[in-house]
């Protein structure tokens, strides 16, 4: 079987296997059909990023339309900002089309299905409908208006379409089977009585289709190929099968409706209605809210369209309901971040730092690049002076002997400037430190080549020139809710757990120079604070900056003190092993490596074999690399390796780490094959290879054991 067979999905191998039983690809035709009745979540943004993708991957048509079939609850608003999501996000739709552009033809075949005896108007009130409808262990009842004339209904029906009759007093059902065994088949309604005007049709119709009615026909009418919905529609399909069957023509594609799991995330609200419950009291200040998961939320916040797609692809498409950590969206964007973002330079709790020895009348322009690992990134000129901020966390008269910043008698290195050493501070009347007096080494300055230049120290501080710096707004945002599932707990309001603390606004910042002509929407990394962007409220005279993240989860270290537990968190649970990999790395004893590997293996047991395969595909280091193997291989993490999907992510990683120049990776990658011989065919040339010309002779010897 092909790499490329490997890697298909669940949904990717039902349109294989329609193609390979006479499909014509210049048939394929996907669609992505949100309700503009609220904007778009991070869950919306994982069926954005299926349908489109599949068009992407098949070079078929995706076709944008709107279920506007209830107008008590859209807006053109939302219309409109479902569209920008989608061109933000990078997808391009074939059609921009709505239900309601077929509200005359589903009422058409509404009609002829009445003809045909298998619609009628029920006059019973919503709660009779309800109860004579059974439970899923017993049948329904037959509603008393059940067996009216074909005469009858339509005269009805004709009178609800003109508005003749009040909300509430009639509706049209399908007459299939009051005794299936899928409820939804119990005479399901097709049509209710709505006066309120359309955000497009304006006051044109009094009646409404159903969502099932109009789904299945608006497909048929687009001739959808496949017709991808959430895992809560599977209970519909046959509802969406019988309605498709009576109006269809049997020489035109008949669409095929299949399911997949919604997104849901951890410390998130996912319900549109509980979103716009937030929005509308006030607990946030929009749908746009930095911290909403909503995409304009996320763009606000400094997401990438990069880094929510590689989430999306990352956390990959499920059969069952699940709970994707938020951790991994954090990491998504960190991720991109760190490779897009140029770094920079800023100040956010400020205190003054005097250099006694630095001229007073001077100022250096010194270069600093944008990214000390990628020189694509290019440089900008940072100026120097004998005032500066520092953060206030950077300084301790007294501190313990790890603490690697600025103390009394200590020194460090001021970012691509110079080594300074505390001699002093001033306090002012209530014993608070305003001001830090050191001395420089003026023969130490970065990149200079001197000998005081490559001297070592521990440390190393950002910093900002006082007269040069700009002073900006800076809005830290924090996770929105402090309870893992907000919404579980049947007993409380989701409102109870609100984070109180999610948003903290500082004023008093202050950032390098280069930045005062930064535009909203640039983003960058404030080195040694986090990721940040500039939000819209900015303003000629004040300069407003958005945290998307902090450089490292710290929401992890919050959790250290709780007991012990298998963790859906990838990366909390993972980040408490990488030390002991990193020990392993270092280590030349082989008594104290057994120890590491004893310890890695007891920790793995919290590891997640989801969470694994979530993070294994972003590896970069060696220390990464071990980790990942190391706990794929523990016994503690198992994954089922017989799904494509999991072979083909774990065979990639495999592979690349196979080819490491890191020898402990190389054994630890040989010691997983042979432990899972499946992926052994893959390799084999390799492998065999290896076992004659690697440096490594425990390498050698393991591969002869089983080759």
């Amino acid at each position: 079987m092909s790499e490329n067979k490997k890697s298909l999905n669940f949904l990717e191998q039902i349109i294989e296997e329609d193609l390979a039983n006479g499909l014509p690809q210049n048939q394929l035709r996907f669609r992505f059909p949100p309700e503009p009745n609220g904007y778009l979540h991070i869950g919306h943004a994982a069926s954005i990023c299926l349908n489109f993708g599949l068009g992407i991957r098949y070079q078929a048509p995706v076709n944008l339309r709107f279920d506007d079939t209830n107008p008590a609850k859209e807006e053109q608003e939302y219309v409109d900002a479902i569209k920008e999501d989608i061109q933000w996000l990078g997808f391009h739709w074939d059609k921009e089309l709505y239900s309601s552009d077929y509200f005359d033809q589903l009422y058409q075949w509404a009609v002829q299905l009445i003809k045909e005896g298998k619609a009628y108007v029920d006059n019973q009130t919503s709660e009779e409908i309800a109860a004579q409808k059974g439970t899923p262990t017993e049948p329904g009842t037959n509603s008393p208006y059940r067996d009216r004339s074909v005469a009858e209904n339509l005269e009805l029906f004709e009178q609800m379409k003109r508005g003749e009759l009040a909300e509430g007093a009639a509706v049209l059902r399908a007459k299939i089977d009051m005794s299936h065994v899928n409820m939804h088949m119990r005479d399901p309604i097709m049509y209710r009585i709505l006066h309120k005007a359309h955000h497009r049709t304006g006051t044109t119709w009094k009646i409404y289709p159903m969502y099932d009615w109009t789904h299945g026909e608006s497909d048929y009418i687009e001739q959808i190929s496949h017709s991808i919905c959430t895992l809560e529609f599977k209970p519909h399909r046959p509802l969406y099968d019988w309605y498709v069957d009576q109006i269809r023509d049997p020489n035109k594609l008949r669409p095929k409706q299949r399911e997949f799991a919604r997104r849901n995330l951890s410390y998130t609200i996912m319900s549109k209605r509980k979103l716009l419950r937030l929005v509308n009291e006030g607990y946030v200040t929009g749908w746009d809210d930095p911290r909403m998961p909503t995409i304009s939320g996320l763009r606000r916040r400094g997401y990438t369209p990069a880094s929510i797609i590689n989430f999306s692809e990352t956390a990959g498409i499920s059969k069952r309901d699940n709970v994707t950590d938020v951790a991994l969206l954090e990491y998504s964007v960190r991720d991109d971040l760190n490779k897009t973002a140029p770094r920079v330079m800023a100040v956010l709790n400020p205190v003054k730092l005097l250099i006694t020895n630095y001229p007073e009348d001077k100022t250096e322009l010194l270069q600093a690049s944008y990214n000390d690992y990628d020189a694509n990134f290019g440089s900008r000129e940072v100026p120097f002076s004998r005032e500066i901020y520092i953060e206030r966390e950077d300084f301790k008269e007294e501190a313990p002997k790890k603490f690697f910043r600025l103390k009394l008698g200590g020194e460090v290195r001021l970012k691509n400037a110079y080594i300074i050493k505390a001699t002093g501070v001033v306090k002012d009347n209530n014993g608070n430190i305003i001001e830090i007096h050191c001395t420089y080494d003026k023969d130490s300055l970065s990149g200079s080549g001197t000998e005081a230049s490559k001297r070592k120290v521990k440390g190393t501080l950002h910093w900002v020139s006082i007269a040069h710096a700009k002073q900006v707004e800076v809005r830290i945002y924090d996770r929105l809710f402090l309870h893992e599932a907000p919404d579980a707990d049947k007993e409380k309001d989701f409102i109870e757990f609100i984070n109180p603390n999610s948003l903290s606004i500082n004023k008093n910042a202050f950032v390098e120079p280069s930045l005062a002509l930064a535009k909203v929407g640039d983003r960058f990394q404030f080195q040694r604070l986090g990721y940040f962007v500039v939000d819209k409220d900015t303003t000629a005279a004040n300069l407003v900056f958005n945290r998307t993240v902090a450089l490292k989860d710290t929401w992890a270290k919050k959790s250290e003190s709780k007991p012990s537990q298998t963790s859906n968190r990838p990366e909390e649970a993972i980040s408490k092993i990488f030390p002991y990999a990193g020990k392993y790395l270092k280590s030349r004893e082989e008594e104290e490596r057994q120890s590491l590997v004893a310890t890695i293996y007891d920790l793995s047991k919290h590891v997640s074999s989801k969470g694994i395969l979530s993070l294994i595909q972003s590896a970069n280091s060696n220390k990464e690399y071990l980790t990942y193997l190391m706990i794929l291989n523990s016994g503690n993490c198992p994954v089922d390796f017989t799904d494509k999907t999991n072979f083909s992510t774990a065979n990639t990683f495999v592979g690349k780490a196979l080819l490491l120049k890191n020898s402990y990776v190389r054994y630890r990658a040989v010691d997983f094959i042979r432990t899972y011989p499946e992926f052994k065919d893959n390799y084999l040339d390799l492998l065999k290879t290896m076992a004659i010309e690697d440096k490594n002779t425990k390498i050698i010897a393991l591969l002869k054991e089983f080759l």
